[in-house]
Parts: structure tokens; sequence; C-alpha cells
């Protein structure tokens, strides 16, 4: 897991920022703040991140592929565009079917 910021007042096209690699979830760290932070992860296909609970709401933008995104045994099909938010407190996966890239942003505050 990379934990580094991206560089500020540089421009980058979001979906180039991160790579897929066979077998694996990535994830790079956008902006971390101790008030959330906004992360690029890369799913390949039939990877996933199970039974995640967050203290905090998430919201999830697909920004290429497909991805599942089941919270609370509802899942759901998210297309490049698409977007979702994941509930604080709510049982969470996400799969990837397909690979694909995601964008993951967590506010932490109104929860104090």
């Amino acid at each position: 897991m990379e934990n580094s910021e991206l560089e500020k007042s540089k421009t980058f096209i979001i979906v180039e920022i991160i790579e897929y690699i066979p077998n694996s979830v990535v994830i790079k760290t956008i902006i971390r703040k101790t008030t959330g932070n906004v992360s690029a992860v890369s799913f390949d296909s039939g990877e996933a991140l199970s039974g995640k609970i967050s203290a905090f709401d998430t919201f999830i933008q697909v920004i290429d592929g497909q991805a599942e995104v089941e919270i609370d045994g509802k899942s759901s099909l998210l297309e490049t565009g698409q977007a979702i938010i994941i509930p604080a407190h709510k049982s969470s996966t996400i799969k990837a079917n397909v690979r694909f890239k995601m964008l993951s942003t967590i506010i932490k505050s109104g929860y104090e």
C-alpha cells in the first residue's frame, strides 16, 4: 500500500495514476488528512475487499471497468462513471468480476 500523497499543484489523469497488477488490489493515496482521505484503487479480476465496516461514510466512484458493491447483502453493479455511498457502520464487499479502478473518498467529520 502506497502512503505518500500525490504532488500538489500538478495536474494528472486520475485513471493513469494507478496500474493493474495481476492477482492484486492496489491502493494509491491521493490525499490523506486526519479529516479524511481520497485514494485511487485498482482491482484485478477475481479480487475483492470483503466484510469491511467503516466508522464513516465512504464514497466510491468507478473510473475504469465495472465493480460489484455489496452493502448489507444488497448488491449493486457499477459501471465506469457511476458511484455509490457506503454508509458508516454497514458491512460491505467490493468485488472485481472484471478488473476495475475506483476512487474512494472518506470524510471523517459529522460523527464526533
